[in-house]
Parts: structure tokens; C-alpha cells; sequence
């Protein structure tokens, strides 16, 4: 699928990830309705792309939140392309400590958010990707996921996160089959350690260290190398049902 003049929402567009994509996909010619929450900086990014941009928050847990924005993207744009979900949140708890069990409204909210939200945008995306005409590949919609490698190796107190990762893994060969008589790819991408907001918040020493786990290159990945794969994967018709681990060959430690 050709990313110029195609129509794309990015969840969690305002930041991160999801704002590179955003950013990647308005260069390349699409026009890109960002859904965030509403104190996201998503408006401010939708407006760097003028025309071609488009802020309608959301909260990806709420099946009538993002049905509306689903619904406001194609009205500006006319129909819908491409659907990106990179909202997510990361929580850290064991499943004991010495004071209590891991808290059970966290493991839900993480749960909630990360694969239900993915799961929510998905199946509303699909509905309206299934109303397009086919392209000469017999396409009509792409629709890429955000997982980690945490799915994979979850280290000491990511419980919540890596289940919920894993679920979005798991769900992605099924849906990809699911969607395949209308047209829809759907592809993951696993991310390792990447420069991000939450990064951001510690110290020099504390990045590079992380940093220097990679086994090369041996850096901290940066959000325009996730966009840089999601564009692969618009462009290129035989990407379909896969999860793509995008982590410079790093296997996780317990700790």
C-alpha cells in the first residue's frame, strides 16, 4: 500500500512511538488522525502537518470514544487506510512483595489498555478499512500493532506488562487470518529498549547503561526506526499475521 495520499490514525500519536510514525506518515504524504487523550501533546503534532493532520482524542479503552474518532477521521479524510496503535501504558509490580500481592485493579488496568485498547481500535479500524475498494493487490486496509519484547522476556515485576503483550502477540496471526478475506494485513512490531518519554525521565548514566545492554548497535532505539519499520510494512503486501522484534538482537535479563 502507497502511503501518499493515504488515510492513517496513530493511537498515542502525540508522543513517542506513535508521534515518529505520525510524523513519518504525514512526510511521506498521508494524511494522519492522531487519537490521544486530551491533555496529549497530539494536538500541537496534528497541527505541524497542517492539511494533512487531524487531533481527535480518545481513550482507547471506550469502544464509543474511538468509534468517534474513527468516525471524525473519515469525515475530514474521507475513508480510513491504516491504523497504528502505539497507546499503551508500563507498570512495574511483583506478584509479591513483603507487604501485600501484586495489586489486581493494576494487572486489570494494564490488561485493559495496552490489549483490550488494541483490540478495540482494531476491530472498529477493520470495520471501516472493509468498506474500501480493494487496491491492485486486492488490499483495502493495513493495521499495525505495538507490542515488546516483553511478550518475550519479561523481566522481575513486569507481569501485567508482558501479558499484556503477549496478548497482543498472540491475537496478531489469528486477527491477520480473520481480516484476510477483506483485504487487512495485520502486523506487530516488538520493540526493545527505546527512547522515549519514559526513558527520558532518568538519568544520563541510567540511559546509557541500558543503552549499553544492546548488542549492536549499542544504543537506546529511536522512535524514527519504529516508524521506519511500520512504513515496511504499509508498503510491502507480503508482511501480514508476523510480529517483528525491532530490539538489536537484546534478550532480556530477570532484573
Amino acid at each position: 500500500m502507497n502511503l501518499k495520499d493515504a488515510v492513517a490514525i496513530v493511537t498515542g500519536g502525540g508522543s513517542g512511538l506513535g508521534g515518529a510514525t505520525a510524523r513519518a506518515f504525514a512526510d511521506a504524504g498521508a494524511k494522519v488522525a492522531i487519537i490521544d487523550l486530551p491533555n496529549s501533546p497530539g494536538a500541537k503534532v496534528a497541527e505541524s502537518f497542517g492539511e494533512r493532520g487531524l487531533f481527535t482524542p480518545a481513550d482507547v479503552v471506550s469502544g464509543e470514544e474511538v468509534e468517534a474518532a474513527i468516525a471524525a477521521a473519515v469525515k475530514q479524510f474521507g475513508t480510513l487506510h491504516i491504523a497504528v496503535n502505539c497507546a499503551g501504558v508500563g507498570r512495574a509490580m511483583r506478584t509479591i512483595t513483603r507487604e501485600a500481592p501484586h495489586s489486581l485493579d493494576l494487572f486489570a488496568k494494564v490488561i485493559q489498555i495496552n490489549l483490550i485498547g488494541t483490540f478495540n481500535v482494531i476491530r472498529l479500524a477493520a470495520n471501516q478499512m472493509a468498506k474500501n475498494s480493494p487496491n491492485s493487490e486486492g488490499e483495502r486496509g493495513v493495521i499495525i500493532n505495538t507490542a515488546s519484547i516483553a511478550a518475550f522476556d519479561g523481566q522481575i515485576g513486569q507481569a501485567a506488562y508482558s501479558a499484556s503483550k503477549a496478548g497482543v502477540v498472540g491475537m496478531t496471526l489469528p486477527i491477520a487470518r480473520d481480516l484476510a478475506s477483506f483485504g487487512v494485513r495485520v502486523c506487530t512490531i516488538a520493540p526493545g529498549t527505546f527512547d522515549t518519554p519514559m526513558l527520558a525521565l532518568l538519568p544520563e548514566p541510567a540511559r546509557k547503561a541500558l543503552g549499553a545492554q544492546i548488542p549492536f548497535p549499542s544504543r537506546l532505539g529511536r522512535p524514527e526506526e519504529y516508524a521506519s519499520l511500520a512504513q515496511e510494512i504499509v508498503r510491502n503486501a507480503m508482511l501480514n499475521g508476523e510480529t517483528i522484534r525491532l530490539d538489536g538482537a537484546l534478550r532480556m535479563a530477570p532484573r
